[in-house]
Formats: C-alpha cells, sequence, structure tokens
C-alpha cells in the first residue's frame, strides 16, 4: 500500500488506486463525468492546492529563491490544522490502501505536489 505522487491527465499506473486531485481548479473543457475516466482524478480536494495569491507566486517562479519563497508559503498553509490533519489521514492511510495524490504541472520540481510529497514522506507516509 502506497500513495503515488503522479501528474493528472497522465494515464494511471496499475494499483494506483484512488486519484485525489489537489488542484485548485478542475480541468477545464472536460465535463465532470469524464474527470476519472480520462485519467484526471476520482476526487477533487483543492484543500490540498495553494491558494491562488500563493499559486501565482509558484507559476511565476523563475528562480530557486523565488521556487523557495513559494515553497515556504506553502508549507505555512499545509501547517493550518484542517490541512495538517488531512495530511496526517493520507500518510496514515498510505499504510493501508494504494491512493494518489496530483496536479495538471509538467514538472514536479516546479509543482506543489514536490512539496505534498516533502509534507507527507515527513509524516511516515508510504511514498511508491
Amino acid at each position: 500500500m502506497t500513495v503515488l505522487i503522479v501528474r493528472l491527465g497522465n494515464p494511471r499506473a496499475p494499483g494506483e488506486g484512488l486519484r485525489i486531485g489537489t488542484v485548485r481548479r478542475p480541468p477545464r473543457g472536460v465535463p465532470a463525468a469524464r474527470f476519472a475516466s480520462e485519467d484526471w482524478y476520482d476526487v477533487w480536494y483543492p484543500n490540498l492546492a495553494p491558494s491562488v495569491e500563493t499559486m501565482k507566486l509558484g507559476r511565476t517562479a523563475q528562480t530557486e529563491r523565488e521556487w523557495a519563497v513559494f515553497a515556504k508559503r506553502f508549507r505555512a498553509e499545509m501547517a493550518d490544522p484542517t490541512a495538517s490533519r488531512t495530511l496526517d489521514l493520507l500518510a496514515a492511510l498510505s499504510h493501508t490502501a494504494s491512493f494518489s495524490v496530483g496536479c495538471y504541472c509538467e514538472d514536479e520540481a516546479r509543482c506543489h505536489r514536490s512539496v505534498l510529497r516533502e509534507l507527507l514522506a515527513a509524516r511516515g507516509a508510504r511514498m511508491g
């Protein structure tokens, strides 16, 4: 049992389990009825997406310093009790179920999902 960090819209890995979309907005131009069948996500959970302001910082980050500012701000958002409890829950669930967490960004290294990976691992999640 593990949690995978994925790019939404990419084909699912065998045994991936439930796919959770941690994005601020659903995919444009895709009817909700096709989100799962087109490998976007099974459940939309924007609670683990950066705020609009923080998301803008990440999208415009050109340097490592700018990316570090984004990551610090996003980590602070994830320290909020609601987000923190969700991360604790997902880390615990990774020991009994397989599922994935994802975003649309092409490069995980410049995506909030890289920070989610670190936060989940720090909580003892089984990472795939």
